[in-house]
């Protein structure tokens, strides 16, 4: 609620709202011999027509095998700005490029002008400090 009240907005809601496959995912399917881009398309296949895939990449060299599988987004994650460059160039538009880790006010321009369509950032949630809230009542007895 309080991205959304300072203008952000929610990346999901709950773990129902889309599928992700992580960089691990991807990592444990080519440690078994399986075929990224063929195992991916499965996902796709079982969806539901309104939820979309999602899948984290954490090098150049996964986005073609990711982007034939006809996922809906791509998160290019600790991309320096040249790789973030290049995979919105790989990308071409066929999926919504997010780029997501190390932004803060000081990286989130350069990052913003390498042509990604979203920006995670998620020490909004994970390291917003807490506020240290207490409802005393005093109470007196006749």
């Amino acid at each position: 609620h309080a991205v959304a009240c300072g203008g952000g907005r929610n990346h999901r809601f709950s773990l129902s709202d889309a599928v992700m496959a992580k960089d691990n995912h991807l990592a444990v399917l080519t440690a078994g011999g399986k075929d990224l881009t063929t195992e991916l398309a499965r996902v796709r296949a079982a969806l539901p027509h309104t939820m979309k895939l999602e899948v984290e990449v954490d090098r150049v060299d996964q986005i073609a095998p990711v982007l034939a599988a006809g996922v809906d987004i791509i998160m290019l994650d600790n991309f320096n700005l040249d790789a973030l460059r290049e995979g919105v160039a790989l990308i071409g538009g066929r999926a919504i490029v997010e780029a997501s880790g190390g932004v803060n006010l000081d990286t989130v321009a350069a990052i913003a002008a390498t042509g990604v369509d979203v920006i995670s950032v998620g020490a909004l949630t994970h390291s917003a400090r807490a506020l240290d809230l207490g409802l005393d009542i005093e109470l007196e007895i006749a």
